[in-house]
């Protein structure tokens, strides 16, 4: 039995809109000792599944079609639901995408990690699964390349962090929740010319070069991202 950071039983709850993958996944995660608490092809039901369902994490399709339907639903709505309301579910990204902008996007919608379904195992599900359950993030690094972060190029370690003061951590974790300046000045009570100069001072000490990789690897660092409002 796969057991939670908690020592719990992991609960997982998947947003897939195709049946024969949604029930393969079940059957893939039960049978690794994890309990399946809900399975939904749609946004409405599962985010009114959530509080009752209880899971630990998360497993998210990001584009959910429905016989009859045109429209076409974004899982990336799930996320930032997940992010603002329950943030004690880790979500889990397992998508046919794989392009670096749409990576990104999911992690600053409050992912806790991501997989292209294209090029992923049985077992790599599965321990994708356990990872985030135990509060790891899972970061497709071969996907973030051209314009995304190049992780292992910056070799940015954990305690980077700690070159950090109080109040840039702070700035971080608003950039790594989606924030644009205006907001993060709102939130911390500071005007947006001292916004940007916490910018420049994280960039500097961190070493990225863009808004989008400066949120990514914020993620990799585990930063705390506070819900918007």
């Amino acid at each position: 039995m796969d057991l939670n950071a908690s020592g719990r039983e992991i609960r997982v709850a998947l947003l897939e809109d195709q049946q024969l993958f949604r029930e393969t996944l079940a059957i893939l995660l039960e049978g690794a000792g994890m309990k399946v608490v809900a399975r939904c092809s749609e946004t409405g039901t599962f985010l009114s599944n959530l509080r009752a369902a209880a899971p630990d994490v998360a497993v998210v399709d990001l584009r959910l079609e429905h016989v009859g339907r045109e429209s076409v639903e974004d899982g990336l709505n799930a996320l930032k639901y997940l992010h603002d309301f329950h943030p004690q579910v880790r979500a889990l990204v397992l998508s046919g995408h794989k392009e670096p902008d749409v990576v990104e996007r999911c992690f600053q919608a409050g992912a806790a990690g991501y997989l292209c379904k294209l090029n992923v195992g049985c077992d790599d599900v599965v321990r994708a699964v356990d990872r985030v359950a135990r509060g790891e993030r899972l970061l497709p690094v071969d996907m973030l390349h051209a314009n995304a972060m190049r992780l292992e190029d910056l070799q940015v370690p954990a305690s980077a962090l700690s070159r950090l003061t109080l109040r840039e951590r702070e700035v971080l974790g608003y950039v790594a929740a989606g924030a644009d300046n205006l907001k993060i000045a709102a939130h911390l009570g500071i005007t947006e010319r001292t916004v940007k100069a916490h910018l420049t001072s994280i960039y500097r000490k961190l070493g990225p070069e863009n808004r989008a990789q400066l949120a990514v690897l914020a993620c990799e660092l585990g930063v705390t991202r506070p819900v918007l409002a």
